[in-house]
């Protein structure tokens, strides 16, 4: 009888936790999803990647080097190709880090998400942010082929001192066009993704240099 009560204690806990839990999140989904409505309505996503795509250094698919895209998917999104918009092992794997953390450390975000907030969203963590930025993903997923969600993601990616989109930093940090970019330079080019201010080819040099 005793163990009965138990189960039934621990049921209960667990479901007024998960109530709890839904009760808390969901002002923030609410304000998240009014940001992707307000900024979708300022600019469609469709006019959007139009604008993107008359850009002076825009570059097509077929001028983005093969090893680049292989790359950039290894270093960002492994599952790219697999997800639709969120990969739900690496949000998890986020989730755990940050609840350790007590802070927003880590934000799991796919190439998708990446290109959502690159097109309409600061980057500054706020969880709110985080919801509006996976609305845009969700539609972007909806309308774009995965190989066209990649090509504008490297066209709009920031690279540091001011160049975005690898044309522009392959012709900033080595002078030559990304199809002509070397192995190393486009690992390092996919490195400064990660932190453009302070992993960009010019910054590393000079630590090189220091050393």
């Amino acid at each position: 009888m005793k163990n009965r009560i138990f189960k039934i204690s621990v049921l209960a806990l667990i479901i007024i936790s998960f109530i709890a839990g839904i009760v808390k999140v969901s002002p923030t989904i609410y304000t998240g999803y009014e940001m992707y409505k307000t900024a979708t309505k300022a600019v469609s996503i469709s006019d959007k990647i139009m604008e993107l795509k008359q850009k002076e250094n825009y570059i097509t698919f077929d001028e983005i080097p093969e090893e680049y895209k292989k790359q950039v998917i290894k270093s960002e999104d492994k599952r790219f190709y697999y997800h639709v918009g969120i990969d739900p092992i690496a949000t998890a794997r986020a989730v755990v880090n940050d609840v350790i953390a007590g802070s927003f450390v880590q934000g799991g975000s796919t190439i998708t998400q990446q290109l959502a907030k690159n097109m309409y969203f600061s980057f500054e963590k706020k969880y709110e942010r985080k919801i509006a930025e996976l609305f845009v993903a969700f539609q972007l997923e909806k309308k774009l082929t995965k190989d066209e969600i990649l090509e504008l993601y490297c066209n709009i990616a920031y690279y540091g001192e001011g160049c975005y989109g690898l044309k522009q930093a392959a012709n900033h940090y080595y002078g030559v066009n990304p199809l002509a970019l070397s192995k190393t330079q486009i690992n390092a080019l996919v490195w400064t993704i990660k932190s453009p201010n302070n992993y960009n080819p010019n910054v590393c040099q000079k630590v090189l240099n220091a050393g």
